[in-house]
């Protein structure tokens, strides 16, 4: 039995990986241009050749918007319950009833809480109470003012006015009026807001 071929196999490993780095670390890149012997086009600048520093996560989670860890459950509060496809067509139809008063009031140039909210309370909607704790007493319609939302300084709150309309317990549609334009959707509720969209920054 000859001793010769593991002590040859054994300085071929480290000659094998010593030729490959320095086949990966060569001195030079080799551009299209210079393969092709054209010049190098002033208007395209060329790539870093060192990777960018690392400060993303390596942990992406499925169907994560940003990349961020746990962005999804960050998020959960902004997801939208799913709607069955009976209640989602109900609140189409209702969508369908709203979308007209809500453009009539806005070309007026009446979006103020009161006004929207008696023109809906004329379609047959009574207003949604709810309890401090949050116990829903009857009722299916909440309108409000717009958000406050950070501009310059300080807080803004907008002249507008937010719609919801509880359809069912998974299903709704909401809305909103204000000077530069109006809008009307479906959608699930959500964990913490109802019919409402929740506000980002939470």
């Amino acid at each position: 039995m000859s001793t010769s071929t593991p002590a040859r196999r054994t300085l071929l490993v480290p000659a094998a990986a010593l030729a490959l780095a320095a086949a990966l670390t060569a001195c030079g890149d080799l551009h299209a241009s210079e393969a092709t012997g054209t010049a190098p086009s002033p208007s395209a600048p060329s790539a870093p050749s060192s990777p960018p520093a690392s400060g993303a996560s390596p942990y992406v989670e499925p169907g994560a918007g940003d990349g961020a860890p746990h962005y999804n459950d960050n998020n959960a509060y902004r997801r939208e319950g799913e709607m069955a496809p009976a209640h989602e067509k109900d609140a189409r139809r209702e969508a369908d009833r709203i979308r007209p008063v809500l453009k009539r009031l806005w070309r007026e140039g009446k979006w103020d809480p009161a006004t929207v909210r008696a023109a809906l309370l004329r379609l047959g909607y009574e207003e949604e109470r709810v309890t401090k704790s949050g116990k829903r007493l009857g009722g299916t319609l909440t309108v409000t003012g717009m958000l406050a939302r950070w501009e310059g300084d300080g807080y803004v709150t907008p002249e507008g006015t937010r719609v919801a309309l509880r359809v069912h317990d998974d299903a709704c549609v909401s809305a909103f009026v204000q000077k530069s334009n109006f809008g009307v959707r479906t959608n699930g509720p959500y964990p913490e807001t109802g019919c409402f969209e929740p506000p980002y920054g939470h």
